[in-house]
């Protein structure tokens, strides 16, 4: 049973940094595409930002030029660092990862459970 673990999240002042921390366990037989989403209350989840397994990135307009995107593909994390927070930014942050169930031949879209950021102004 592979499994997505976040931590980091927390409360912070407008203009604040956080840092985000997924790690991957399990069974891990291949990831592909890792990525960080989303939800405020009364809205849709929106992917954040994503990060293929060769590192290409892509950043919702909003958090460009103050969100980072990593990951270590040894050690199966990815990590979201997140500066200049704005009240706008409080939401449930999930980690999501693309990860190959070799039993069943197919690509699994997995979800972790989410861990909560608020940035007060």
């Amino acid at each position: 049973q592979v499994q997505l673990v976040e931590s980091g999240g927390g409360l912070v002042q407008a203009g604040g940094s956080l840092t985000l921390v997924c790690g991957v366990t399990g069974n891990i037989f291949r990831i592909r595409d890792m990525a960080w989403y989303r939800q405020a209350p009364g809205k849709e989840r929106e992917l954040v930002a994503d990060i293929t397994d060769g590192k290409w990135t892509n950043y919702e307009a909003s958090v460009k030029d103050r969100f980072t995107i990593s990951r270590d593909n040894a050690k199966h994390t990815v990590t979201l660092q997140m500066t200049k927070l704005k009240p706008e930014d409080s939401a449930v942050y999930y980690c999501n990862a693309e990860h190959y169930d070799y039993r069943n031949y197919k690509w699994l879209r997995l979800w972790g459970q989410g861990t909560l950021v608020t940035v007060s102004s």
